[in-house]
């Protein structure tokens, strides 16, 4: 693998990284019914007609998987999955919600702010470095090409 595609991988990699930041902190206040509740509406929920309405589930946390890429006869780089956060929801007070369940508790995405601004601060320097990489290698391969009299 060339240092090219190895440095465009990381490159990926971070942007990656950045959208599934900026996803699970764009939506940590997105909650929705706990799953344990969400087919057993009370009758204040059904507003008496017997049907109960359908809420959005919470948002689903993401995260990004990172691994070495080590195939083929030439390893290198990188490759990044996306999966989801597991357990996705933690169980929050919001009596006032139209989606709670009796004690009052709602689905809410399991996304630690905190954690959220450190990848996002680590793919930055990892998009920085690729990006340094990257034009290393050109101007390197420039002198190596110019050729002047």
């Amino acid at each position: 693998m060339s240092i090219f595609s190895i440095a465009t991988s990381g490159l990926s990699a971070a942007s990656l990284r950045v959208n599934v930041a900026a996803s699970n902190i764009a939506n940590v206040q997105t909650t929705g019914p706990l799953p344990a509740s969400a087919g057993s509406g009370s009758s204040a929920a059904t507003g008496g007609s017997g049907i109960a309405p359908t809420f959005p589930a919470a948002y689903v946390p993401l995260r990004v998987d990172q691994v070495s890429q080590s195939s083929g006869s030439t390893p290198g780089g990188t490759i990044a999955t996306v999966s989801t956060v597991s357990p996705s929801y933690t169980a929050q007070s919001d009596p006032g919600a139209p989606f709670a369940n009796q004690d009052g508790l709602v689905a809410a995405p399991n996304v630690d702010i905190a954690n959220e601004f450190a990848q996002l601060a680590a793919a930055k320097y990892s998009f920085i470095a690729n990006a340094k990489v990257i034009q290393a290698y050109s101007e390197t391969e420039k002198s190596l090409l110019d050729i002047t009299t």
